[in-house]
C-alpha cells in the first residue's frame, strides 16, 4: 500500500531538503523525479546544485510528463520511495508544451490545458500507488495577484493542482524558514 507525503512552501523555504531528508531517513531506494528542464544557465546551475546534494545511490529520472512510461524504466521499478521535485515545474512545462498566446486565448483553451495537467498529476499517483510518493511543490497562493494572464493563468492551475495533491495526501508539510509545519 502506497504512502502520499506533499511538501509546500514558498521559494527558498526549504522544501526540497526537508523531502529529501525524508526519503532519507527511510533507508530504501529512492527514485528521484526531476521536472526542471536546464533552459539557461541560471537553471543549470540549480540543477547541479540539486544534483549535488543528493545521495549517489539515488536513481534519477529527468521527466514531467507521461508518468505511465515509468513503469517500465529500472530506477522506478526498484524504487520504494519516489521523490517528485517539483509539481510547479511541472505545471510551467506542461503548460509551455501548449502552443497557445495566454494573453489572447480562449478561457476555454486555458481549462482544456488545466484539464491535460490534471490528468497527468493522476497518471503520477497512479503509477506511484504502491510506493511512497514524496511530492515537492511551490505555494503559489501567498504572493500578489500576477499582473499577466500566463502569470495569473500558471497561479490558478497550480494552486488546484497542490490542491488535489494534497487532498489525496497521507501527510502534508508547509516549510517557512526552513521550518516544517505539519499541515496533516
Amino acid at each position: 500500500m502506497g504512502h502520499l507525503i506533499f511538501v509546500t512552501g514558498g521559494a527558498r523555504s526549504g522544501k526540497s531538503s526537508y523531502a529529501e531528508n525524508i526519503a532519507r531517513e527511510a533507508g530504501k531506494p529512492v527514485a528521484y523525479i526531476a521536472t526542471a528542464i536546464a533552459f539557461d544557465d541560471g537553471m543549470k546551475d540549480r540543477i547541479a546544485k540539486h544534483q549535488a546534494q543528493r545521495p549517489e545511490q539515488w536513481g534519477t529520472i529527468e521527466q514531467y510528463k507521461d508518468f505511465q512510461t515509468m513503469i517500465d524504466n529500472p530506477i522506478f521499478e526498484q524504487a520504494e520511495i519516489v521523490l517528485f521535485d517539483c509539481l510547479t515545474v511541472m505545471t510551467t512545462n506542461n503548460m509551455l508544451d501548449f502552443p497557445v498566446d495566454y494573453d489572447t486565448c480562449e478561457m476555454d483553451k486555458v481549462a482544456e490545458i488545466e484539464t491535460a495537467i490534471k490528468i497527468e498529476v493522476e497518471k503520477l499517483l497512479d503509477v506511484c500507488q504502491d510506493k511512497t510518493l514524496i511530492v515537492v511543490s511551490n505555494e503559489v497562493g501567498l504572493g500578489l495577484v500576477p499582473a499577466y494572464k500566463l502569470g495569473s493563468y500558471f497561479r490558478d492551475i497550480a494552486g488546484r493542482m497542490n490542491q488535489l495533491v494534497a487532498g489525496r495526501a497521507d501527510e502534508a508539510y508547509l516549510l517557512v524558514a526552513g521550518l516544517p509545519l505539519k499541515l496533516k
